[in-house]
């Protein structure tokens, strides 16, 4: 089966604050980067929808996907924590509502449409992916 690698960068500059999403999509010979800003927004929803968006942006749903984020927030998330969120009505072991559910919503949608392997990288580490993705700060330049 085919396998597209993914790298996904999220950053705020304040917290909340200018936020932007980077994404790095890598499949044979081809590649693609997006990016996007928000105004106020914080660094855990640019993270987010930086993964969102990459695997919104995929067209085949016949396709396995290696997607690296350095979020250990996403990765705990989407690994550890979303069924538990899901069986308890997305509440939180303590009984809070899930912080950006409509995104943890948007994500699970996506991550069952896929075979998605989720990967965690050192952030700033010159991983050549991870440091294609740092797009994040790009769009949050261009505001």
């Amino acid at each position: 089966m085919k396998t597209v690698k993914i790298y996904t960068d999220g950053a705020c500059r304040g917290n909340p604050g200018l936020g932007g999403w980077g994404v790095w999509l890598r499949y044979k010979d081809h590649d693609k980067k997006l990016k996007g800003h928000e105004l106020n927004t914080t660094n855990n929803k640019m993270e987010l929808t930086a993964s969102i968006r990459a695997l919104e942006s995929i067209k085949s749903s016949d396709i396995n996907v290696d997607l690296y984020t350095d979020s250990k927030y996403v990765i705990q998330g989407i690994n550890d924590w979303i069924e538990g969120w899901k069986a308890k009505n997305w509440k939180t072991a303590n009984k809070k509502p899930v912080k950006n559910v409509d995104l943890w919503k948007q994500l699970d949608t996506l991550n069952q449409k896929f075979s998605v392997n989720w990967i965690w990288v050192k952030g700033h580490s010159d991983d050549p992916g991870n440091d294609m993705a740092d797009l994040a700060n790009k769009g949050i330049d261009n505001l």
